[in-house]
Protein backbone atom coordinates (compact mmCIF):
# COMPACT_ATOMS: atom_id res chain seq x y z
CA UNK A 1 0.00 0.00 0.00
CA UNK A 2 3.29 2.39 0.70
CA UNK A 3 4.06 1.80 -2.68
CA UNK A 4 1.12 2.66 -4.27
CA UNK A 5 0.90 5.95 -2.16
CA UNK A 6 4.10 7.12 -3.64
CA UNK A 7 2.96 6.13 -7.15
CA UNK A 8 -0.22 7.80 -6.72
CA UNK A 9 1.77 11.12 -5.62
CA UNK A 10 4.58 10.76 -7.88
CA UNK A 11 1.43 10.64 -10.83
CA UNK A 12 -0.23 13.96 -9.69
CA UNK A 13 3.02 15.60 -9.30
CA UNK A 14 3.98 14.80 -13.04
CA UNK A 15 0.56 14.66 -14.24
CA UNK A 16 -0.61 18.21 -13.17
CA UNK A 17 0.06 20.42 -15.88
CA UNK A 18 -1.16 17.50 -18.24
CA UNK A 19 -4.39 16.79 -16.77
CA UNK A 20 -5.94 19.96 -17.91
CA UNK A 21 -4.29 20.02 -21.31
CA UNK A 22 -6.23 17.57 -24.24
CA UNK A 23 -5.23 13.73 -24.45
CA UNK A 24 -5.15 10.65 -26.50
CA UNK A 25 -6.76 7.38 -26.91
CA UNK A 26 -5.59 4.45 -28.62
CA UNK A 27 -5.58 0.45 -29.24
CA UNK A 28 -3.37 -2.38 -28.96
CA UNK A 29 -5.40 -4.98 -31.23
CA UNK A 30 -2.85 -7.86 -30.51
CA UNK A 31 -1.87 -6.56 -26.97
CA UNK A 32 -5.46 -6.32 -26.07
CA UNK A 33 -4.67 -2.86 -24.25
CA UNK A 34 -6.88 0.53 -24.33
CA UNK A 35 -5.02 3.64 -24.23
CA UNK A 36 -5.72 6.94 -22.58
CA UNK A 37 -3.33 9.42 -21.88
CA UNK A 38 -2.76 13.18 -21.05
CA UNK A 39 -1.67 15.34 -23.53
CA UNK A 40 1.77 13.46 -25.38
CA UNK A 41 2.89 16.71 -27.05
CA UNK A 42 4.22 17.94 -23.48
CA UNK A 43 7.50 16.84 -22.64
CA UNK A 44 5.98 14.47 -19.57
CA UNK A 45 2.81 13.05 -20.52
CA UNK A 46 1.34 9.99 -18.35
CA UNK A 47 -0.29 7.04 -20.01
CA UNK A 48 -3.07 5.14 -18.92
CA UNK A 49 -3.70 1.27 -20.22
CA UNK A 50 -6.58 -1.04 -19.66
CA UNK A 51 -6.34 -4.94 -20.31
CA UNK A 52 -9.34 -5.83 -22.53
CA UNK A 53 -10.84 -9.39 -22.92
CA UNK A 54 -9.41 -10.70 -19.85
CA UNK A 55 -11.37 -12.19 -16.28
CA UNK A 56 -12.33 -9.87 -13.85
CA UNK A 57 -9.91 -10.51 -11.16
CA UNK A 58 -7.24 -10.75 -14.16
CA UNK A 59 -7.87 -6.83 -15.28
CA UNK A 60 -4.83 -4.64 -15.10
CA UNK A 61 -4.03 -1.20 -15.53
CA UNK A 62 -0.74 0.12 -16.68
CA UNK A 63 0.44 3.19 -15.51
CA UNK A 64 3.48 4.85 -17.50
CA UNK A 65 4.48 8.18 -17.03
CA UNK A 66 6.38 9.22 -19.82
CA UNK A 67 9.26 11.38 -21.28
CA UNK A 68 9.58 12.92 -24.26
CA UNK A 69 13.15 12.64 -26.11
CA UNK A 70 12.84 13.88 -30.03
CA UNK A 71 9.79 15.25 -31.25
CA UNK A 72 9.32 15.90 -35.12
CA UNK A 73 6.84 16.36 -37.40
CA UNK A 74 6.33 12.82 -38.26
CA UNK A 75 8.45 10.86 -35.43
CA UNK A 76 7.96 11.26 -31.39
CA UNK A 77 10.56 9.15 -29.65
CA UNK A 78 9.74 8.66 -25.65
CA UNK A 79 10.37 6.65 -23.05
CA UNK A 80 9.12 6.20 -19.55
CA UNK A 81 8.60 3.21 -16.97
CA UNK A 82 5.75 2.66 -14.81
CA UNK A 83 4.12 0.09 -12.94
CA UNK A 84 1.36 -2.50 -13.47
CA UNK A 85 -1.94 -2.62 -10.55
CA UNK A 86 -4.85 -5.07 -10.96
CA UNK A 87 -7.29 -3.70 -8.40
CA UNK A 88 -10.15 -6.47 -8.85
CA UNK A 89 -7.68 -9.42 -8.11
CA UNK A 90 -9.47 -9.50 -4.83
CA UNK A 91 -11.93 -10.85 -6.29
CA UNK A 92 -10.00 -14.00 -6.87
CA UNK A 93 -7.95 -13.91 -3.54
CA UNK A 94 -10.09 -12.00 -0.69
CA UNK A 95 -6.35 -12.11 1.22
CA UNK A 96 -4.86 -10.07 -1.25
CA UNK A 97 -3.87 -6.10 -1.01
CA UNK A 98 -6.46 -3.15 -1.88
CA UNK A 99 -4.60 -2.88 -4.86
CA UNK A 100 -2.31 -5.02 -5.99
CA UNK A 101 0.94 -4.72 -7.79
CA UNK A 102 1.51 -6.87 -10.69
CA UNK A 103 4.72 -5.98 -11.88
CA UNK A 104 7.07 -3.17 -13.42
CA UNK A 105 7.68 -1.86 -16.95
CA UNK A 106 10.16 0.52 -18.78
CA UNK A 107 8.61 1.97 -22.25
CA UNK A 108 10.87 2.98 -25.34
CA UNK A 109 8.78 3.70 -28.29
CA UNK A 110 8.02 5.90 -31.37
CA UNK A 111 4.56 7.35 -32.25
CA UNK A 112 4.19 8.11 -35.90
CA UNK A 113 2.18 10.54 -37.81
CA UNK A 114 1.90 8.68 -41.38
CA UNK A 115 -1.22 10.85 -42.77
CA UNK A 116 0.02 14.58 -43.79
CA UNK A 117 -3.63 15.69 -43.93
CA UNK A 118 -4.28 14.42 -40.49
CA UNK A 119 -1.30 14.37 -37.88
CA UNK A 120 -3.45 13.37 -35.27
CA UNK A 121 -3.87 9.72 -36.20
CA UNK A 122 -0.67 7.95 -35.20
CA UNK A 123 0.82 4.54 -34.65
CA UNK A 124 2.58 3.59 -31.94
CA UNK A 125 5.57 0.96 -32.05
CA UNK A 126 7.07 -0.30 -28.87
CA UNK A 127 9.43 -2.35 -26.83
CA UNK A 128 8.27 -2.99 -23.35
CA UNK A 129 10.59 -4.98 -21.17
CA UNK A 130 8.02 -6.04 -17.85
CA UNK A 131 9.39 -7.76 -14.49
CA UNK A 132 6.91 -9.55 -12.55
CA UNK A 133 6.44 -7.66 -8.63
CA UNK A 134 9.13 -9.71 -6.64
CA UNK A 135 11.29 -9.68 -9.89
CA UNK A 136 11.29 -13.93 -10.33
CA UNK A 137 10.64 -13.40 -14.06
CA UNK A 138 10.03 -10.98 -17.08
CA UNK A 139 9.34 -10.95 -20.23
CA UNK A 140 10.37 -8.86 -23.58
CA UNK A 141 6.59 -7.47 -24.66
CA UNK A 142 6.35 -5.25 -27.82
CA UNK A 143 3.38 -3.61 -29.03
CA UNK A 144 1.51 -1.81 -32.41
CA UNK A 145 -1.57 0.31 -31.42
CA UNK A 146 -3.31 3.27 -33.49
CA UNK A 147 -3.59 6.28 -31.36
CA UNK A 148 -5.37 9.31 -32.45
CA UNK A 149 -4.39 12.76 -30.55
CA UNK A 150 -7.04 15.11 -29.73
CA UNK A 151 -6.67 19.39 -30.00
CA UNK A 152 -8.46 21.89 -29.19
CA UNK A 153 -9.32 24.06 -32.40
CA UNK A 154 -8.19 27.67 -32.85
CA UNK A 155 -10.11 30.26 -32.68
CA UNK A 156 -10.30 32.32 -35.87
CA UNK A 157 -9.07 35.87 -35.38
CA UNK A 158 -11.97 37.16 -37.28
CA UNK A 159 -14.00 35.77 -34.40
CA UNK A 160 -12.18 36.99 -32.17
CA UNK A 161 -12.37 40.79 -33.45
CA UNK A 162 -16.06 40.91 -34.11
Amino acid sequence: MKRFLILLVFLVICGREGLKAQGSVGYYPWSNLLSISTNPRKIFWIDGRFQTNSLFSSLSVDVLPMINLKRGEITQWYVGGGVRLNPLYRIADSKADLVTVDGYSLNVGVRIKPLPQNRNIQLALELNPYVKDKFDSGVLKSHFGVIYVFTRKKKNTEDVAQ
